[in-house]
């Protein structure tokens, strides 16, 4: 299918003359202003636009001004028809966006060969682009199945937790979601929350290193083994070490890290592995804190029963300020209804 031109102009002899010069190889749609461009822009999509500079009532820097700061027609490459050829001119042009400018009156073989270059060029991008997105897709889903396999081999382990992992990870989207939406977590964007959110599957993976005979005890542990127990923070984060030192210095691990080696601290400084206190300890670890002693708390174990989900709530708000962040806290306060509606 023949690419779509639009030429945009208010003199007549500039649209005849573009459209005989482009119309054996392009579709071409003349039209006599702005307004009429973006009348018809909604209907059709074109793959490039040729745009007059000095137009009455919106000239073509207006019009690239809505074209580049709109989400729908940004991409749309676009090229100055014009008699200026002031040098600032120029420069405002392609600092706001145009790819080229082409003088009038111009011929058919110049406006031909530079539209032709233009859309060679548009396309070459898209098709890299489009293997990029695709590449990066992969990446990801190939990441994402590593995680998953690698934490169900922990979860499988672990037989006490059950669903353990899961979980914790539905929680903490909860989380942050609401911090998101409350302007209390930045540091990351609605589109990275879901690889955000699978990083924290790996904040058991140090469970991997302690033996199944103290991970699977059905009684209470000695303080000995309990001790051995406490070392999956320390070691989960020297796995993620490893992790970050063969694949390079990713965010992804990052993330994984603090959840892995933080989410056993305490507000007040007697968690572990490293004893940090209150700010000092990650965002990522107070709100995992939560999150797993949470789920933790409402679970049956061999060695208790599970609490309610009122007890649950009442013992984690009672650890405000001691065990947790108050803030998220109370964050957690606001949002129990949410949690108490996860399926377990």
């Amino acid at each position: 299918m023949s690419k779509v031109i639009f030429v945009v102009d208010d003199k007549d002899i500039n649209l005849s003359m573009a459209k005989e010069a482009l119309k054996d190889q392009y579709r071409v749609m003349t039209l006599p202003s702005a307004a009429k461009m973006f009348a018809l822009i909604e209907k059709v999509t074109p793959d490039l636009i040729l745009l007059d500079i000095e137009m009455p009532e919106m000239d073509g820097f207006e019009a690239l001004d809505v074209l580049k700061t709109s989400d729908t027609y940004s991409s749309i490459p676009v090229i100055f028809l014009t008699s200026m050829t002031d040098a600032t001119v120029e420069a405002k042009g392609f600092q706001m966006g145009v790819i080229d400018f082409i003088s009038k009156p111009f011929s058919a073989p110049v406006l031909l060969n530079r539209i032709k270059s233009h859309l060679d060029i548009d396309e070459l991008i898209r098709e890299r682009t489009q293997q990029l997105q695709q590449k990066t897709e992969e990446i990801q889903h190939l990441k994402d199945g590593i995680i998953y396999v690698l934490s169900d081999m922990v979860e499988k382990r672990d037989t006490t937790t059950g669903g353990h992992i899961g979980r914790t990870a539905k929680y903490l989207d909860l989380m942050l979601n609401e911090m998101m939406v409350r302007g209390l977590y930045k540091d990351t964007s609605q589109s990275s929350l879901e690889t955000l959110i699978s990083s924290a599957r790996l904040h058991a993976v140090g469970k991997i290193t302690i033996s199944d005979v103290i991970l699977n005890k059905p009684g209470k542990l000695t303080d000995e083994e309990f001790a051995i127990m406490k070392s999956h923070s320390m070691n989960g984060m020297l796995i993620i070490d490893q992790m970050i030192e063969r694949t390079g210095n990713v965010d992804f691990l990052q993330n994984a890290r603090q959840f892995a080696g933080t989410h056993h601290e305490r507000w007040d400084g007697r968690g572990y592995p490293n004893g940090l206190t209150g700010d000092d300890i990650p965002i990522l670890g107070r709100i995992m804190a939560i999150v797993d002693v949470y789920d933790a708390l409402v679970s049956v174990r061999p060695y208790k029963k599970g609490f309610s989900h009122e007890e649950a709530v009442q013992i984690i708000m009672e650890g405000s300020g001691t065990q947790f962040d108050p803030n998220l806290t109370i964050l957690f306060f606001e949002l129990q209804e949410k949690f108490k509606a996860v399926e377990r």
